[in-house]
């Protein structure tokens, strides 16, 4: 059988596959997250060359505070061992006839050559220099600090009160016993001026200031004392109640019972 084709028709040719000759391209699709993410590792670079630029153009600047660091704290390990230890360490031999004179003077039982002795304290003796001046020579040791407690203590005992306030509030330490016995004497020193609402704040400051079985009750029942003669019934019965509740084992337990019916 005869077949004809129509006129103009010509057969269509397969499609030819179009292949780059080793250069394979393909579509990589980027996601958010990706863009977003180079975009934040970019902004860090860029603030990276920053700093790096402005550590190059004040270096001058920066050498500068690190050598003065460094020459301020070599100064002062110098000056801590070669000033401040031999200071010391002579102060705490000078001071030691004043604590011989100032332990002798507590001991004392009577009035008259206790009050000698503390004044010896004080003042020095035997060629020694005293409390007074050891804390005013020794300034900023940890000699010259225990000096201002010395004389203190030394002073309030010997009726300057005044005086013992202004050394006792010169003395600071890591020795929290000491330092409410301070509190507490300063307390004492404005007591015995009859200036009872200073007298009373100190005292609760003491009581307050590491809080043990022996100080605590001691200043408690000092500031109730005082907070009766202040005219303050309520409080002195929280200060004796305290004492009563908290530190029954204490001496100042054993009494306080009639002083809390007196300000009920």
């Amino acid at each position: 059988m005869a077949t004809y084709n129509k006129r103009g028709y010509k057969t269509p040719k397969e499609k030819e596959e179009k292949v780059e000759d080793n250069n394979f391209i393909e579509e990589v699709t980027v996601d958010e997250k990706d863009s977003t993410t180079a975009e934040v590792f970019s902004k860090l670079d860029e603030g990276s060359s920053k700093i790096e630029k402005w550590v190059e153009n004040n270096q001058k600047v920066i050498f500068g505070l690190v050598a003065g660091i460094a020459i301020v704290t070599v100064g002062y390990l110098l000056y801590n061992k070669y000033i401040v230890e031999p200071k010391q360490d002579k102060a705490s031999n000078e001071m030691f006839q004043a604590q011989q004179y100032f332990k002798k003077a507590v001991d004392e039982t009577v009035a008259k050559k206790a009050d000698s002795l503390y004044k010896l304290a004080l003042n020095g003796g035997e060629g020694k220099p005293g409390f007074v001046r050891l804390a005013s020579d020794y300034s900023g040791t940890e000699a010259g600090n225990l000096s201002n407690y010395f004389a203190g203590i030394a002073m309030l005992n010997t009726g300057k009160y005044a005086e013992a306030i202004s050394y006792l509030e010169k003395f600071d330490s890591k020795d929290m016993m000491l330092k409410v016995l301070a509190i507490g004497a300063i307390g004492d020193a404005y007591s015995e001026q009859n200036k009872m609402k200073e007298a009373l704040e100190f005292y609760l400051k003491a009581s307050e200031t590491n809080k043990n079985d022996l100080t605590t009750p001691r200043f408690l029942l000092k500031a109730g004392q005082t907070a009766m003669l202040l005219g303050k019934k309520a409080d002195a019965l929280k200060y004796f109640t305290s004492i009563k509740e908290q530190y029954e084992a204490s001496q100042e337990a054993s009494t306080v019972d009639g002083l809390i019916g007196m300000v009920q």
